[in-house]
């Protein structure tokens, strides 16, 4: 059976709750505590109607939440879009509208530096309360055919082209590289 990333993440927060799922600088997450904001942050995208195919854009800095808002992405069902903050305003302006994000997931102090798209709602990832939210794992709305991301070329001989990763072809990768280590 083919599973999501996503999945496999919550049976390893069943099965090793305790174990350690990320390290970033000073700071430790275990699985447990890993899928429950996760958890959280994909309850909110769903109110906000985060689900299949759903393109979400995600300008964070390298951060323990940039991890969790792409796992709450995929959990919300939908497909993230990342956006590296350091490029210049005219390539985010381009990638932000080619992609056709319906949300964008950003951190207070960049805000100010991304293009500005009308419409476009932005959740900041410092500010949004979602501790009221349930922790528990969000229905699975995805198979292994659901677009998980959309990730953009380096455009060096034109216009940036995105290329899309479905669900199954994402978590083929992910245990192949995970039986290496």
């Amino acid at each position: 059976t083919q599973h999501c990333v996503h999945q496999l993440i919550e049976a390893q927060a069943a099965i090793r709750p305790e174990a350690t799922a990320l390290i970033f600088a000073d700071t430790t997450f275990r699985y447990a505590d890993l899928n429950q904001r996760a958890n959280r942050l994909a309850h909110r995208l769903r109110e906000l109607g985060v689900g299949p195919e759903v393109r979400v854009g995600i300008a964070v800095e390298r951060s323990p939440q940039m991890i969790i808002g792409l796992l709450a992405i995929l959990k919300a069902g939908g497909a993230y879009v990342p956006l590296d903050p350091a490029y210049p305003a005219e390539r985010l302006g381009y990638l932000m509208q080619d992609s056709g994000i319906a949300l964008l997931l950003s951190q207070s102090w960049l805000r100010a530096a991304l293009p500005q798209i009308e419409g476009l709602p932005v959740l900041e990832l410092d500010r949004e309360a979602v501790g009221h939210l349930p922790g528990d794992n969000p229905r699975n709305l995805t198979d292994a055919s659901n677009l998980a991301y959309l990730i953009y070329t380096s455009g060096s001989t034109g216009r940036p082209k995105g290329v899309s990763v479905a669900h199954g072809p994402l978590a083929m990768h992910c245990l192949s590289i995970g039986a290496l280590y």
